[in-house]
């Protein structure tokens, strides 16, 4: 949707040359350096990959003021357009994000210039995706309005009360909802653009780029699968800090929660209780979390028979096994094992 014809929509256009697709980032002091130079170096790699015979990506980066952009990091970025001359009609938007660390989690941070810059771009860009904190930058412009969107586990409560016309779901690792895009964590910053590199080219091409840097094509499950470890250790209770890491260790052992209760000397109903209030989630849904994440882990980085890893993971046996990833995966054991075997030389 670049300015001059890029999209080749028949007829007369089919002989016009194709420009390349159109990437701009809009950037600001403190922005997450990740989220701006993942996606840059993912389109990079693609475009080299097209080959000159294809059309690839250019990326651009603006801010309230060229020269240099300090980021979170301290590295800065050189911006060369203001958000005042880039008007352009770009194919994309990739709005990155900032977040600073209160005292009690990360704190999204939202620049005002740029929401003022994505209520007049980002509504007739051809997409706007945004990458962790990012979403709250987006939706304060209003384009998130009447979509799902997610955003980084630990600001998805705040999004969604800041923003009560967005459907924020808090698990998926990215969300498509007709043109707007939205991402979790830093990381997935590198998951979102893959996943645009493969509405863009294909499949084939992203796989391509996913080997070369070593990463998934598409990341399993949503946030959750990550939380086992993120979500639910920092700050509590030390003795439930110290339960959960013993049941990351001991999957296969009787992990119901008469027997966690008895290791804390708890009864079962106080228990349930403390663990939620302090977790967010009941002992059986957190056992099941782990159990997942280590089948998953076994299958993408062992050659153990499935038999084994169902006994491993305290699943019993493999027909669990494959209901449990069936229902939260939608793909059998074997299935996700040929996608996402890591391969060793």
């Amino acid at each position: 949707m670049n300015d001059g014809g890029a999209l080749n929509d028949g007829g007369a256009m089919d002989d016009a040359p194709r420009l390349p697709h159109l990437v701009v980032i809009p950037v600001f002091p403190g922005v997450n350096a990740l989220d701006v130079a993942g996606p840059a170096e993912i389109l990079a790699l693609a475009d080299r990959l097209l080959g000159p015979e294809r059309p690839g990506y250019e990326v651009r980066l603006c801010a309230e003021r060229g020269g240099p952009v300090e980021t979170f990091s301290g590295v800065p970025l050189l911006v060369e357009q203001t958000l005042a001359e880039a008007r352009v009609r770009p194919d994309t938007v990739l709005v990155p994000g900032r977040v600073e660390l209160g005292p009690h989690g990360p704190v999204p941070q939202v620049d005002p210039a740029v929401v003022a810059w994505l209520r007049e771009v980002g509504p007739r860009a051809g997409r706007v995706a945004s990458v962790c904190a990012g979403a709250h930058v987006t939706a304060a412009a209003g384009l998130l309005d009447g979509h799902r969107a997610t955003t980084h586990w630990a600001t998805a409560d705040r999004l969604a009360a800041d923003h009560p016309a967005v459907e924020v779901d808090p698990d998926p690792v990215f969300i498509r909802s007709g043109r707007m895009w939205t991402s979790a964590g830093l990381s997935t910053a590198l998951d979102l653009t893959l996943a645009l590199v493969a509405e863009d080219h294909g499949d084939d091409l992203a796989l391509e780029i996913a080997r070369i840097m070593v990463m998934y094509l598409q990341r399993p499950g949503g946030q959750s699968q990550f939380s086992v470890p993120l979500a639910h250790q920092a700050g509590g209770r030390a003795d439930l800090r110290s339960l959960r890491r013993w049941m990351g260790e001991h999957l296969d052992a009787d992990l119901s929660v008469p027997v966690l209760a008895s290791r804390l000397a708890m009864s079962e109903r106080h228990f349930a209780r403390v663990f939620r209030s302090e977790t967010g989630t009941t002992p059986g849904a957190f056992v099941a979390e782990l159990r997942l994440e280590a089948a998953r882990r076994l299958l993408e980085r062992t050659d153990h028979p499935l038999p084994g890893v169902a006994r491993a993971c305290g699943f019993g046996s493999v027909e669990t096994l494959h209901r449990v990833f069936r229902e939260h995966l939608g793909a059998t054991p074997g299935e996700y094992r040929r996608r996402f075997r890591v391969t060793t030389p």
